[in-house]
C-alpha cells in the first residue's frame, strides 16, 4: 500500500470523526525511543523509519518534523508528493504547532493519541493551539 493510500484511509476516518488534523509522534505508552512494531504508527503511515519524528496530517496536507540526524534518511524514505519534510532547527522552519495554527481555522479539532505523548507535551500542544482557538 502506498503512502498516499494510507493517508487517504486516515483522512477518511478523520472526516468520519470530525477531526481536522492528527498529530502522530514516534512514541508508545512508555515514551520509548524504539517502540515495538505495534506502536510504529508514524512509520507505517509515512514510511519514515527513523526513531525520531512527528507526522502531522490535515485534510489537505501532511508534514513530517525530524531533527538533523535524520534529514537525509527522511529525504530518501518519504513520498514527497504526499508528505512535506520539515527540518527541525533550520531557519524559517515552523514547529508543527505553529504550522497547524497557520493551516487550520479557529474551531478546528486536532487529535493526538494521549497514550503516545507525555502529559507535559500534551499540555504544550493544547496551550499553543488554544492561542488560535484550535
Amino acid at each position: 500500500m502506498q503512502t498516499s493510500d494510507k493517508l487517504l484511509l486516515l483522512r477518511n476516518k478523520m472526516v468520519e470523526l470530525g477531526i481536522d488534523a492528527c498529530i502522530i509522534p514516534s512514541g508508545d505508552p512508555h515514551l520509548s525511543e524504539y517502540p515495538s512494531q505495534h506502536w510504529k504508527i508514524r512509520e507505517w503511515l509515512s514510511a519514515f523509519t527513523g526513531s525520531a519524528g512527528t507526522l502531522v496530517v490535515t485534510s489537505e496536507e501532511a508534514g513530517l518534523w525530524t531533527d538533523s540526524r535524520y534529514f537525509l534518511q527522511a529525504e530518501d524514505e518519504l513520498d514527497t508528493q504526499s508528505i512535506t519534510l520539515f527540518k527541525e532547527g533550520e531557519k524559517g522552519v515552523p514547529q508543527y504547532t505553529e504550522w497547524l495554527c497557520e493551516v487550520l481555522m479557529p474551531g478546528s479539532r486536532v487529535a493526538v493519541n494521549g497514550a503516545t505523548v507525555s502529559v507535559s507535551l500534551l499540555r504544550k500542544i493544547t496551550r499553543e493551539l488554544r492561542k488560535e482557538q484550535i
